[in-house]
């Protein structure tokens, strides 16, 4: 893939919208291709997780739990970021990524991002606004369940009187 081609990708991942070109080449630039097979596992769940992934082609998918308790909790196709808060904060990766054809991700290393929300303290801004948008809107969904869940537990069904 070129240069060009991955400066493209990287402006439809969501995160990466508003940044300029020439940020967007810095990270493609920067950024390690990695090559998998089908099978092919690019981490594990409860590793470290010191970069992000974003799927250049073909598919991922994240699963927890080992061979036969394993479960699918979803298929990352082209143009999907994979482990977006390792891009900001040490974590451990809550799934397994495992490549299901032929695939291709650019990996972001933390300490790219480090370096560009550094340089350019204007985009550390404008990530910080896109976070807290979607953090408000997480606890907003989780207010939801909340009401939903104590909604359960004050149902006549479970009252044991």
């Amino acid at each position: 893939m070129s240069l060009d081609r991955d400066i493209s990708l990287l402006s439809r991942i969501p995160l990466f919208a508003g940044l300029s070109t020439e940020q967007l080449r810095l990270l493609a630039f920067s950024a390690v291709r990695l090559e998998l097979s089908p099978g092919q596992v690019l981490f594990r769940e409860g590793a470290t997780a010191m970069s992000g992934y974003v799927v250049a082609y073909g598919g991922v998918e994240l699963s927890i739990g080992h061979a036969g308790k394993r479960k699918i909790l979803m298929t990352c196709e082209a143009g999907s970021l994979i482990g977006e808060t390792a891009l900001f904060i040490e974590t451990r990766r809550p799934a397994t990524a495992t490549a299901i054809v032929s695939s291709e991700v650019l990996e972001v290393d933390r300490k790219l991002m480090s370096r560009m929300l550094n340089e350019y303290p204007h985009v550390a801004l404008k990530l910080r606004a896109t976070l807290a948008g979607r953090l408000v809107a997480t606890v907003g969904e989780l207010g939801k369940v909340d009401k939903m869940l104590k909604g359960i537990d004050d149902s006549p069904l479970r009252r044991k009187d």
